[in-house]
């Protein structure tokens, strides 16, 4: 019981702590400390001293940041870490067919820091500006040839400010004679596209590759299949991703974003449009036939309307067995003017026209049925069957919707290894975007997955790292938050405390039983043996009452065949005494000790 009562007590405090706490902080939120020397007594200090000498964060590790470098052959490879621009060439181009205000590719690009970088030295490129046309472009150390390697690249994003409207897709430049980085516009042939792009809601992720028809030589777009995973919280959560496209030699590709796939495919057969052209196509110069029949139902011809079928009658009728209710006020109109509307004082009837005051609802209509002319209710029409039409039957000369026949398609080719795609030999970024400070770092472009993995563990691994280290965990994020909302604490210590009460109540609560000891001194049976002792009396006693309703059973047949015994010999006797004569029956009456008197004492 002293327990129970230590408990409620201490939870009775911290009830008054929770109250003078909160009421505290929302007098003058400037103010996170509690006074409470005057209200608890010296145990209740000891715990919140405690309590605040734990508050404090543990320090965080330190996340040391170096370079990447790429551990195997490579096609291209940036950092930005020397903090310029070296190796990067600013378009100087136009847009054709756009304002010449707009038209330039005027965008700035600088190499920063991130803004909230948990990484000292870690730079990027940022595009800078926001609503205009940026343009910059590098070389790679030789040309990407699609041969019997897979292709890998690689590179991060953050958008800083988050991102409205705008993309941060880049494109891999076709290897051409005319190729000029330092007119690098939207119209420059291009080989794959691939990245982030978004617009209002629409959340994508590229993957584009221009394909050569082998017939014409023209190039056509090839868009990927949009993925499955939900893309919003790439876009929105202001933090850095890992973009990763693979192709393989088996026309397989993967997209990943934080090296887990989001997206995968064939380009066989998850491009659109498709890469080969169908075998067949419709036959443009085919007509359909001026008696073909594609009505699988008709009207009846055979048909007749019934005579007593009605086209005239209406859909609904009043209700001729409808009855004005009492009270009904005919004279009173349901909307009048309002009395206490005033004309402004601006009000220019040669303007405006005749004033006139509002309309509202007639306040004596409220407790009324209602107001005006009274109107019978309209009803369905139980004779209404509208227009007439007849029936509609099987045609039997129903031919099927007409199809133009097919005929071979004159266009048809078909490339089994659209992986073999135009060589390209420069990496560039061409955006527009209407937010600014979108961050870009390491790109990577190689065949091995492994060099492309171990480049991310040192870049981005390293930011996610550092990220996770700055993060406070759970315990952290509550310390902070009590830090700033003091009374805090006290629904931390109820939660761990009513739980512990709740157990001790419960357990504690029962009655008392005495120890072994105290049988000993006694000599009094334990409970168990106790127990046992009363099974076993209980046993006894039911067998002994199954034996004594046996028992009765057995005399109760006996007796029943005594009776049976005793009522044969009876009849017997009777019978032989009625063979007797009448004589020996009197001398046997005589004789009978029935007949004889009772001697006296």
């Amino acid at each position: 019981m002293e327990l129970k009562w230590l408990l409620c007590v201490t939870l009775l405090a911290l009830g008054i702590l929770a109250v003078q706490a909160h009421d505290m902080d929302e007098d003058n939120d400037a103010d996170d400390v509690v006074d409470i020397e005057d209200d608890l007594d010296d145990g209740i200090e000891e715990v919140e001293e405690s309590k605040s000498e734990t508050s404090s964060p543990p320090p965080v590790p330190k996340v040391t940041y170096r370079p990447p470098v790429p551990t195997g052959e490579v096609y291209f490879a940036e950092s930005f870490d020397k903090g310029t621009l070296d190796g990067w060439i600013l378009s100087r181009a136009k847009k054709d067919d756009t304002d010449d205000e707009i038209a330039k590719y005027d965008g700035k690009w600088e190499v920063q820091d991130m803004k909230e970088t948990k990484l000292p030295g870690d730079k990027g490129l940022v595009m800078v500006t926001r609503a205009k046309h940026h343009a910059i472009s590098s070389k790679l150390s030789k040309p990407f040839v699609f041969d019997t390697k897979p292709l890998i690249i690689q590179y991060e994003v953050n958008f800083q400010n988050g991102i409205e409207c705008g993309g941060a897709y880049v494109k891999l430049l076709s290897k051409t004679p005319e190729l000029n980085l330092d007119q690098f516009h939207d119209k420059t042939p291009y080989t794959i596209m691939f990245g982030p792009d978004k617009c209002g809601e629409d959340y994508k992720l590229h993957f584009i590759f221009r394909h050569k028809n082998p017939k014409t030589g023209k190039y056509e777009e090839k868009h990927a299949k949009r993925p499955d995973a939900d893309l919003k919280t790439y876009f929105t959560d202001k933090k850095t991703h890992l973009y990763t496209l693979v192709l393989n030699p088996d026309n397989s590709f993967e997209i990943l974003v934080d090296q887990t796939v989001v997206n995968s495919g064939n380009l066989l057969n998850d491009m659109s449009p498709p890469v080969n052209p169908p075998r067949e196509i419709e036959d443009p110069n085919d007509q359909k036939p001026e008696d073909w029949d594609e009505r699988p139902k008709i009207p009846d011809p055979d048909a007749v309307k019934p005579d007593d079928w009605d086209e005239d009658a209406p859909a609904k009728i009043a209700d001729e067995n409808a009855v004005k209710p009492e009270g009904w006020l005919d004279d009173e109109p349901e909307y009048v003017a309002d009395p206490d509307a005033e004309k402004p004082e601006d009000w220019d009837e040669d303007m405006d026209g005749e004033w006139e005051a509002p309309q509202i609802a007639n306040p004596k209509c409220e407790t009324a049925p209602g107001c005006g002319t009274w109107q019978r209710p309209m009803i369905d029409n139980p004779n209404y069957k509208g227009k007439w039409k007849p029936p509609m039957i099987d045609n039997v000369n129903y031919q099927g919707i007409w199809k133009p026949r097919k005929i071979p398609n004159p266009d048809f080719f078909e490339d089994l290894e659209p992986f073999k795609m135009t060589p390209f030999s420069a990496v560039g970024l061409e955006l527009w975007s209407m937010t600014s400070d979108i961050f870009f770092d390491n790109f990577i472009i190689c065949t091995e997955r492994a060099v492309a993995d171990d480049w991310a563990s040192d870049g981005w691994g390293l930011k996610k790292a550092a990220d996770g280290a700055a993060e406070p965990g759970v315990v952290g994020q509550m310390m902070a938050a009590a830090e700033e909302r003091p009374w805090l604490w006290v629904v931390y210590i109820l939660t761990v405390a009513l739980p512990v009460f709740l157990v001790v109540l419960f357990c504690c609560s029962g009655k008392k039983q005495p120890s072994a000891a105290e049988y000993k001194k006694t000599d009094a049976p334990q409970p168990d043996v106790m127990d046992d002792e009363k099974e076993e009396e209980k046993d006894k006693g039911e067998k002994e009452e199954e034996e004594e309703e046996e028992d009765a059973n057995e005399e109760k047949l006996g007796s029943d065949a005594d009776l049976e015994s005793a009522s044969q010999e009876e009849e017997e006797e009777e019978e032989e005494e009625d063979r007797k004569p009448a004589s020996e029956e009197e001398e046997t009456v005589n004789r009978s000790p029935r007949n004889r008197k009772p001697r006296k004492d």
